[in-house]
């Protein structure tokens, strides 16, 4: 079993806390994205709105979730008791990626056959739609 990212709120608070923590950053990206792109100061103020930099810290929240890759038991016997499983997939894959969401009692899993690192992204775009969005 391997684990990718950092984030792993363990409540809806925290999960708040930290999508909060990494606005600083998806703004310094989007700025410096801008600039890469030599946007003058009116260019950057018509077309960096403030729904640009959320989407910003969506994505960098959501690139940054705690996912755990593994096999079907690993990921069977890392589900906590009680919690929801959403799972993307088929059941017949070998190999799993999932995040464990204690904000949602819920754990949101995909499986995959050989791209993982294409399921670790895939998974953190759906635990954000799924879980997160509502909460922050």
């Amino acid at each position: 079993m391997e684990t990718h990212g950092i984030l792993a709120p363990d409540g809806a608070e925290d999960a708040r806390e930290q999508y909060e923590a990494v606005g600083p950053a998806a703004q310094t990206v989007v700025k410096e994205t801008a600039k890469a792109m030599r946007f003058d100061r009116e260019e950057y103020g018509e077309r960096v709105t403030s729904d640009v930099v959320e989407t910003a810290r969506d994505a960098l929240f959501a690139s940054l979730l705690e996912v755990r890759t593994g096999t079907r038991e690993e990921f069977e016997g890392a589900v906590p008791d009680g919690f929801d499983v959403h799972e993307e997939g088929s059941r017949n894959v070998a190999s799993v990626a999932w995040h464990v969401a204690p904000a949602a009692e819920t754990v949101v899993a995909a499986t995959y056959q050989q791209k993982e690192e294409a399921a670790v992204a895939t998974l953190r775009r759906i635990a954000f739609g799924r879980v997160y969005r509502d909460i922050v």
